[in-house]
């Protein structure tokens, strides 16, 4: 028999997340689950009863309903809490502090940190101004990003609103890109001017430009300036009233989110 790799300490287990939810379970339910397969044993004989526990035990924000199992003697086809309501971003927000809630470091050696104190001010202004842009709960909001922060805040300040978020990568074609978007017909679209890859620039304002170009639906594009020498052209922003860079884009002073 093979020896796992790595196998927690005794104090690790007694200090993990699971043995915190067992241990609740067990006091509540006066069972014992000496290992996980007697947990998960459990699990299966009560479903309902254990996927409300752990909803309980993870704090999550929301309304998970009445119901907790449609159809539970079905795989596929089952259906879970079919009446919960939630905000994904409000329960990725609910920590505050000096933490750090992302760190960035790029190929060329560039470090940005965002506590999540600054995590939340950023989304509360990109909330905001999604809003004044017109975006409401069900608009489509999508990108043309590399892994960034402002690709974390833009999803969350969307998701906030309850819009539907929708990301590609900018090295994706433009049929690509087009392929994806104009199914969901975005209503924002938030874009970088440029970026690295294996030590080599790669502009992406005119594959930019073409995909916004056959995208009637989309209202705003708004820029990342991620490349700081290859600005939004003065020209095309003038033909293109929609655009704007992001520190245009969050003009406001917002510091709270309001999820609906």
């Amino acid at each position: 028999m093979t020896e796992p790799l790595w196998t927690p300490t005794a104090d690790r287990i007694a200090a993990s997340r699971i043995t915190a939810f067992t241990d609740s379970l067990s006091k509540k339910y006066c069972q014992r689950f000496p290992d996980y397969w007697s947990l998960w044993r459990w699990s299966i004989a009560n479903k309902e009863v254990f996927w409300r526990e752990l909803w309980d035990f993870c704090g999550i924000l929301g309304d998970r309903g009445e119901r907790t199992l449609i159809d539970g003697h079905l795989m596929p086809g089952a259906t879970w809490f079919p009446d919960a309501q939630l905000n994904f971003a409000e329960n990725l927000l609910r920590k505050r502090g000096p933490d750090d809630a992302l760190v960035f470091w790029n190929e060329q050696g560039d470090r940005r940190r965002l506590s999540f104190d600054q995590l939340h001010d950023s989304v509360a202004r990109i909330q905001h101004a999604l809003m004044a842009a017109g975006v409401s709960a069900g608009d489509r909001v999508a990108s043309v990003l590399p892994n960034i922060p402002e690709a974390t805040v833009a999803m969350l300040g969307a998701t906030s609103l309850g819009a539907v978020w929708s990301s590609s990568s900018p090295d994706f074609g433009v049929q690509g890109v087009l392929d994806r978007f104009t199914q969901i017909a975005p209503k924002v679209l938030f874009a970088v001017n440029g970026y690295f890859y294996n030590g080599k620039l790669v502009d992406t304002r005119d594959k930019v430009r073409e995909i916004v170009a056959r995208l009637p639906t989309v209202e705003r594009v708004v820029w990342v300036p991620y490349v700081a020498d290859h600005p939004v052209r003065a020209d095309a922003r003038a033909a293109v009233l929609r655009e704007c860079e992001w520190q245009d884009f969050i003009t406001n002073s917002a510091s709270e989110i309001t999820f609906p």
